[in-house]
């Protein structure tokens, strides 16, 4: 029921962003079931539903006819700069660590960020923009460049689309955002790539982008605020992975959450490695779908050029959340999530593993078991005090310790599962491993008490700690709703937390957007730390009151905001 209340908000920026699409509506008329929806990106999720309710079973069918209704009243929106923002009292700081430049109210999340470790004052960061409604392409990939050390943004726009090589031609930017940058200030991106109207039919993929410092500097993004989509901005563009999906059958492949690094090769030069995970669609499957595989892609970072996907995650049936690092030796780790009991509907357990590939190598050594976590957050589930969506999702780095990678594995967990689909009291566990996966030390909880989900953890750059970065709850001592960001250093030789810092002054409260309610903070956050021992926490949050849509009054609403802690 949970699920179903928030289905009328999640819908309702989607509706906004779509066209009428009378004749769109009929060309696709098969049923996608609410358990693919759940699983893949909410950013795509949304999009479907909207274009076409009549595919969508129950009461999102009810809720999709209604706002289809609902169209022309939203369809002569104010543009940029005719909604009025107010800043509320007590705020301070706080209020400028936002990270954007939306003036109509529009939400961000799903924050990534990458700060140049030679010259940490550029500073790029993405977000899932909703302001796509706005664009020709509805691109929906945002990304935000600050030349002062993430202190404001210099200027702002959407990926543009890629040409596909198939029907239809080109593939807006969907979100799901990833950044990466290399010594030089170069900047990565990847994200998803779909159908703007109708994300299951027909070709999809993932996409890698790559724009000069330079480039980024004189492009013109972000100075004319009706058109966020500057192509010169981002001029090397490619899929690097896609899938297709007959629309008369609706039995295909939709790829999902990629994940990137960018490091060494381990032979004097730069490499890609970009995750994602492929999922079986079958309409007529319980779930909507048969199974997922993890693939990865190598790629040359100066060239882009890109090797054929390769299947990293076996025989494995239902998978989700991979992760992917590349240690200054060119060792590369990917991690994932194993899910069983979702495909048989009955409670969940999440095996987290994790393979290397060795430097110079495309091929992926055997596949290690991290944990068999058997408290995770489970998909379709919910934290006990809170409605958006979240799943036990595991993070990973691989720093250089004694002249040997040393893995690093992070993951979300439940003191308790009440009825196999409430989470009580989650933690932010950690385990590592010197010998490749063969043996991990007993996970430790580095969170403290309270709710604590999506951990974040950031790059070593030679510094001897890393950063880890997660929403908490536990300043809401009575209620566990509230949520604040909290942010540990950690020691690469010892695994100690070294030092303890609240990134947000005022707790936040999740469900005050207008457009998404408490439905949606996106499935991530993110956390950079540079050479100069500053940690970049890009989240999402809603403190800045604005006329949403120019209408109404200012109320809070979702931003994506930038934070800098030492």
């Amino acid at each position: 029921m949970r699920r179903v209340k928030h289905s009328l908000l999640f819908l309702v920026i989607a509706v906004m962003a779509l066209p009428l699409q009378a004749a769109g509506e009929g060309k696709n008329s098969r049923v996608v079931q609410e358990g693919l929806l759940a699983h893949v990106s909410q950013n795509v999720a949304l999009r479907f539903a909207a274009a076409h309710p009549a595919a969508v079973e129950g009461t999102l069918r009810e809720a999709g006819e209604r706002l289809r209704q609902a169209r022309a009243e939203v369809a002569q929106v104010a543009r940029p700069g005719a909604s009025r923002a107010t800043h509320a009292g007590g705020l301070g700081v706080q209020l400028d660590d936002r990270f954007n430049r939306d003036h109509v109210g529009l939400p961000q999340n799903e924050e990534s960020v990458a700060v140049c470790p030679s010259h940490p004052r550029y500073v790029l960061s993405g977000a899932n923009d909703y302001r796509f409604f706005l664009d020709p392409e509805l691109n929906s990939t945002g990304y935000y460049f600050s030349t002062n050390g993430g202190r404001s943004v210099s200027k702002e726009g959407l990926l543009p689309s890629i040409e596909s090589g198939g029907e239809p031609a080109n593939l807006p930017s969907g979100g799901d955002p990833v950044i990466q940058t290399d010594s030089e200030c170069n900047f990565y991106f990847a994200d998803l790539n779909y159908p703007a109207d109708d994300p299951f039919a027909n070709r999809n993929g993932v996409g890698l982008y790559k724009t000069t410092l330079e480039n980024l500097k004189s492009c013109p993004a972000g100075e004319d605020p009706d058109q966020l989509t500057q192509p010169e901005c981002w001029p090397e563009r490619r899929l690097v992975a896609f899938a297709d999906i007959p629309v008369e059958t609706g039995i295909g492949s939709f790829l999902d959450k990629p994940w990137m690094d960018v490091g060494p090769d381990g032979e004097g030069g730069q490499q890609i490695w970009i995750t994602y995970s492929d999922f079986a669609n079958d309409p007529n499957a319980p779930l909507g779908f048969t199974g997922a595989q993890i693939k990865a892609v190598h790629c040359d970072a100066e060239t882009l050029a890109c090797e054929e996907p390769i299947v990293i995650s076996g025989t494995d049936e239902d998978v989700q959340f991979s992760d992917v690092t590349i240690a200054d030796d060119g060792s590369t780790l990917i991690t994932w999530a194993q899910i069983e009991g979702e495909l048989e509907e009955t409670a969940q357990v999440f095996t987290v593993k994790a393979v290397v590939i060795p430097p110079g190598s495309t091929t992926p050594g055997p596949t290690k078991i991290v944990n068999r976590e058997v408290n995770p957050i489970p998909f379709d589930g919910f934290l006990h005090a809170n409605d958006f969506r979240v799943a036990t999702y595991p993070k990973s780095i691989m720093p250089m310790v004694n002249g040997k990678p040393r893995m690093f594995v992070f993951w979300d967990r439940c003191l308790h599962n009440l009825l196999d689909s409430t989470c009580e009291e989650s933690q932010i566990y950690m385990t590592w491993s010197d010998d490749m996966g063969d043996t991990w030390t007993d996970p430790v909880s580095i969170s403290k008490h309270g709710d604590n989900y999506f951990p974040a953890v950031s790059d070593e750059h030679g510094t001897g700690k890393f950063a880890v970065a997660w929403f908490t709850n536990r300043r809401d001592r009575i209620f566990h709703n509230r949520q604040d960001v909290e942010l540990v250093l950690v020691a690469k030789q010892t695994g100690n937390v070294t030092k303890r810092r609240w990134v947000t002054r005022l707790s936040n409260e999740s469900e005050a957007d207008p457009i998404l309610g408490g439905g949606f903070i996106g499935d991530y956050i993110d956390v950079d730390r540079a050479p100069n021992g500053v940690s970049y926490v890009g989240y999402n949050a809603n403190y800045r009151k604005v006329e949403v849509l120019g209408e109404g009054f200012p109320i809070p609403q979702q931003d994506n905001y930038l934070t800098r802690k030492h």
